[in-house]
């Protein structure tokens, strides 16, 4: 997607918020449609497919703050400042001012070049590209900043850099924790790249030169995926670790035991359950978390005491037995005083 694409799109009214809406606002709004229009409960739906392209090429851009900070730039200057159309009539024509006018204005120029004595192609009005425009105002069409005054040179003469491309993918827990190959579609072209495990939602990934070519023998631009993890009804993480709640019965939580866990990568490992251990206890197994080419982290089993819904008969009696035993103990004690320091 170029920047001459901004002009035409309203990201804001597409995700449904406010142009100063804050970036949690952004991604809420983004989960709430991203959901409503997926594919899944569409299916064979054209219009709600395109709709779900464009909820998450909103979203790609508006979610990215430098990319933002240069759409509302773009956006501003397209609605309120210097036009980029041709001119019509002359002065006091029906038309804004043209862009022979605008670098007329910011470079001093006689009309009709660019800095350095380009020109726009002829044809289309006069009209150069605006990505074209872009590239001088940061070097990649990509943004603002970066030499003096707000330009990037090439130093030593070198051809600029392609241009980069940002796009998104979703994938699982269970791929975001162990690594997966994902396959995309960008500007026609199949990519094919490694997500690295450990990965979290969110996160943006650089795939070098897999962005726009450069002019001439130019490098091309760069990717920048951002990715988009599912949540697991069971499996959580926190930083490498991951982490598990399991159920256990009121008599291991109270004679002990040997839990059977699952991993995620398959198959399980025993936890041991001490003796009168409280529900809502995490148990650390060291090492079986998510392995990275750095580090490798933990498992945190956190146990939660399964209460019977009903007790009849033997059980019933059994638990009676058990109250009337421990008649003396208070689990509650202290509390009222703890309460009112």
């Amino acid at each position: 997607m170029s920047q001459q694409d901004w002009l035409d799109k309203d990201f804001y009214a597409v995700l449904g918020v406010s142009k100063d809406a804050s970036a949690q606002e952004i991604k809420k709004a983004y989960r709430t449609q991203a959901r409503k229009y997926h594919p899944d409960h569409h299916p064979d739906d054209a219009k709600a497919e395109e709709r779900f392209k464009g909820i998450g090429e909103a979203y790609s851009v508006l979610n990215d703050p430098e990319q933002r900070e240069q759409y509302d730039a773009i956006r501003a200057m397209g609605s309120g400042g210097a036009r980029f159309s041709a001119g019509q009539g002359g002065p006091g024509g029906a038309g804004g001012a043209g862009f022979e006018d605008v670098f007329s204005s910011m470079f001093g120029g006689q009309g009709g070049g660019f800095p350095g004595g380009g020109r726009a192609a002829p044809g289309g009005g006069g009209n150069p590209d605006l990505d074209d425009i872009m590239r001088m105002f940061g070097g990649q069409g990509g943004g603002f900043g970066g030499g003096p005054a707000g330009f990037q040179g090439n130093p030593g003469g070198a051809p600029a850099k392609g241009q980069d491309v940002s796009a998104r993918t979703r994938i699982s827990f269970r791929d975001a924790a162990l690594g997966t190959d994902v396959r995309l579609s960008v500007d026609g072209k199949n990519v094919t790249t490694r997500i690295p495990a450990g990965v979290h939602d969110g996160q943006k990934i650089r795939l070098r030169g897999k962005g726009r070519p450069g002019p001439g023998s130019a490098k091309a631009g760069d990717l920048l995926l951002t990715l988009d993890v599912e949540e697991h009804p069971l499996w959580s993480s926190d930083g490498t670790n991951l982490r598990l709640t399991v159920p256990i019965s009121f008599d291991e939580a109270v004679l002990g035991t040997t839990l059977s866990v699952p991993l995620l990568e398959g198959g399980t490992v025993g936890v041991k359950v001490a003796p009168g251990t409280p529900s809502g206890r995490t148990l650390r197994v060291r090492k079986k978390g998510i392995v990275t080419k750095k580090t490798t982290g933990d498992l945190l089993v956190t146990v939660q005491v399964a209460v019977p819904a009903h007790v009849e008969g033997k059980a019933k009696q059994a638990v009676e037995d058990l109250r009337e035993a421990l008649a003396d103990e208070d689990p509650r004690a202290g509390l009222a005083e703890a309460a009112a320091r």
